[in-house]
């Protein structure tokens, strides 16, 4: 299996809520139905669409705020307004079929309700789920956030 690269991730969106939170704390959006994971981003990294790495970690409930170091086990790539928003899988576990099956069917009715979020908010450009990949393609499209808040280098293999 080999060693799997591992993130901190802090913790925004507790496994069951509904109350999805941007980063920065501010809420961004109700969902229609409680987040079946904890929700979070890596705040020292920044994905294809210049915002923090979104990663989704496994597990038990855990509070907003906490931060921990957790492995990566996959990734699910999405389009939202027309712009790459990849989300890390993150497990202390292995993940089998069954689990990444719902992974993967959570997050394309997330990119569902987005498109219809942004259609709202009078945003354009695509929203689609891409489906499940490879964790250390996610992480080679990542940059490294810089002390100003944004990306300068790729991280480290």
């Amino acid at each position: 299996m080999g060693n799997k690269p591992q993130v901190e991730v802090v913790i925004e969106v507790p496994k069951g809520s509904i109350v999805k939170r941007h980063s920065s704390g501010r809420v961004d959006f109700i969902s229609p139905i409680p987040c079946p994971f904890n929700y979070g981003s890596i705040d020292s990294l920044l994905g294809p669409d210049d915002d923090l790495l979104d990663a989704a970690v496994l597990g038990p409930r855990l509070r907003r705020g906490t931060r921990l170091t957790v492995p990566v086990v996959g990734a699910i790539r999405i389009t939202d307004r027309g712009l790459h928003d990849d989300k890390l899988i993150c497990s202390s576990r292995p993940v089998g079929r069954l689990k990444r099956f719902l992974i993967l069917l959570f997050f394309k009715f997330y990119a569902k309700c987005k498109g219809l979020i942004n259609f709202c908010r009078g945003y354009s450009g695509r929203n689609y789920c891409h489906g499940w990949q490879d964790a250390g393609e996610t992480l080679e499209r990542a940059s490294i956030r810089d002390a100003c808040g944004s990306g300068n280098s790729r991280p480290p293999k």
